[in-house]
Formats: C-alpha cells, sequence, structure tokens
C-alpha cells in the first residue's frame, strides 16, 4: 500500500490502536461481502460505541487513485492531443495523396493501356506514402522510448516498456496511412484511362 507518493518507495511502517486517540479505523472487508451491507453494520456498531461522533468512510483503492490524479488528467489530455495530430495527420494525407495523384493521371493513364491492373496501381501510389511513415517511426520510437524511459524512473514502481507496443504503433500508422490513401489512389485508379490522356 502507498502511503505518501507513488513517487517515494514504501516505508516500514508499524500499525497500533491508541484506545485514548483513535482517529479512524481500517476494515478489510472479504470479497465475497456486501459492500452496502457490511457499512450497515459497521455504521450501527459505530453509533452504539461512539453516539457522538459522526460517521464516515472511506476505500482504499479510491483513497489510492487520488494519488494518480495528476497522472489521468496528463493521460486524458495526451488522448486529446494524440486524436488531433491523427486527424491533422489524415487531412494532409488525403491532400498530398490528391495532389500526387492529380500529378501523375497521365503515366496511370498509360499504365492502365499497357495493362496494369487497379492492384498494381494501388501499390505505385502507396508505396512513397508507406516509405515516409517507416522513416518516420525510425526517427520518432528511439525518441519515444528514451522520454518515455526517463519519465518511468521518477516512480519507484513502474512497468517494463515492451516492445510489442511500438510494433502495434507502427502497424497502426501504417493502417492509417493505407486507409486514407487508398482513397485517393483507387479513385485515380478507377478513371478511364482515355479519358485521363485525353485530358493531358
Amino acid at each position: 500500500m502507498v502511503m505518501q507518493s507513488p513517487y517515494e518507495p514504501v516505508k516500514q511502517a508499524f500499525f497500533y490502536i491508541d484506545y485514548d486517540n483513535v482517529n479512524h479505523i481500517n476494515i478489510k472487508l472479504e470479497p465475497e461481502t456486501s459492500i452496502s451491507s457490511a457499512i450497515s453494520k459497521i455504521e450501527t456498531v459505530f453509533a452504539k460505541v461512539v453516539p457522538s461522533a459522526k460517521f464516515d468512510y472511506k476505500f482504499v483503492d479510491q483513497e489510492y487513485a487520488v494519488k494518480f490524479e495528476s497522472e489521468q488528467r496528463l493521460g486524458r489530455l495526451a488522448g486529446v492531443f494524440t486524436f488531433l495530430a491523427i486527424l491533422i495527420s489524415c487531412l494532409g494525407l488525403f491532400g498530398l495523396a490528391s495532389f500526387v495523384a492529380e500529378q501523375r493521371t497521365k503515366e496511370i493513364g498509360v499504365r492502365k493501356v499497357l495493362g496494369a491492373s487497379m492492384l498494381n496501381l494501388w501499390r505505385m501510389l502507396s508505396k512513397d506514402f508507406v516509405l515516409l511513415v517507416l522513416i518516420s517511426c525510425t526517427i520518432a520510437i528511439p525518441l519515444i522510448y528514451h522520454f518515455m524511459h526517463r519519465w518511468l524512473q521518477n516512480y519507484e514502481y513502474r512497468m517494463v516498456i515492451s516492445w510489442w507496443v511500438f510494433g502495434l504503433a507502427i502497424g497502426g500508422a501504417l493502417l492509417i496511412t493505407l486507409l486514407t490513401v487508398s482513397f485517393q489512389a483507387i479513385k485515380v485508379a478507377s478513371v478511364n484511362p482515355v479519358k485521363s490522356l485525353r485530358t493531358e
């Protein structure tokens, strides 16, 4: 049980009952015990023993959670900004994919006339974006790992950063990129090559 702060190690503690100065009492309930029923019984006993005092109770897990309120706020804030960053990135990717597809309209038309399939054209338009994402992840992941490791060092008891988390992040980034780019790539690849060549 963390008595002071999650940033500090658990220190030795000695518990005893001072009958002349009792401020609070810790009671452990069995997992199968009904909480509402237990509280009702405890309140009844408390009223008999100390009728002049007000009965108040708290749960250990709730008190423990209070120690991490700042981290929870930081997590929620980070989640909001992460969502906004992904949304802005998707809009930028979509715009860039539209621009690239427009610039390569003639090339796409020629390739279709020469027998290129929809899949080949999709690969051609997507591979550059996939390469950019992989390069970005290669640069970003070591930096993220470094800062996460330094942040976790503030805690006496901390989790170990698993590499599968970064693999999942790379997979998610690639999936979002492909979904964003694919819409425009398939749209351009579906255009009649005669029409695109005539326009050019």
